[in-house]
């Protein structure tokens, strides 16, 4: 499809990611509007500080365990993985869902710490630790306008709480909703009708560019 024919995309990640996965689709026009943003909270840093080793299932936990020093961290992803690595973990990475972190947390050899948002997907054996809020944001007028209009529009959803706060907002769109989900279960947490759905194979930025790409 000529790239002047394909459906915008509205992006509605935390916006650093949501300009990163925008600027790995050039030809397609991306509207970002976080539907989320990523807020701190009081924590126990010093407990952070001084684990043996952590569990990140997001980048926006990576910098609240301080420097890395070479310790352990079993990351959910790539992306994830990168970021650890660039603060000092030695690094090993899942398979880009919280359940594929269950073998490498039940083979690790020094006690493990989770930091995580208020909103978790899973809830992983080994002890967790809020140290961010993902609040919700409602959408800009551009997004909202891109959805009263007859024309389709591509929604990736990238996890379960988005897609919900998504649908919520959603409530109404004259557009099409083309769906691109990361998972089943972002699928599933969409409750608005969706004229197309593509669930991505992989859990990753790799599987959502195809799954939108398919949507075409």
């Amino acid at each position: 499809m000529p790239a002047d024919d394909r459906p915008p995309l509205l992006l509605t990640r935390p916006q650093a990611d949501a300009e990163r996965f925008a600027a790995s689709m050039p030809g397609w026009r991306c509207v970002i509007s976080p539907i989320l943003a990523i807020l701190p909270v009081e924590h126990d840093a010093a407990r952070l500080r001084d684990a043996p080793g952590l569990v990140f299932t997001s980048a926006h936990a990576v910098a609240s365990a301080g420097a890395g020093r070479g310790r352990p961290a079993i990351c959910v992803g790539g992306h994830t993985a990168g970021v650890a690595q660039a603060a000092g973990f030695a690094v090993t990475a899942g398979g880009g869902t919280a359940d594929s972190l269950l073998p490498l947390i039940a083979a690790a050899r020094v006690p493990l710490i989770h930091p995580h948002g208020r909103h978790l997907a899973k809830v992983l054996p080994v002890p967790g630790m809020v140290v961010y809020d993902q609040a919700p944001q409602p959408l800009s007028r551009t997004a909202q306008r891109l959805l009263a209009r007859e024309t389709p529009v591509i929604l990736p959803v990238f996890s379960p709480r988005s897609a919900q706060l998504l649908s919520a907002q959603a409530s109404g769109a004259r557009a099409p909703l083309w769906l691109a989900a990361i998972s089943a279960a972002a699928a599933r947490a969409f409750d608005q009708p969706s004229d197309r759905c593509i669930v991505a194979l992989a859990p990753s930025a790799e599987g959502m560019r195809a799954a939108i790409t398919g949507l075409l």
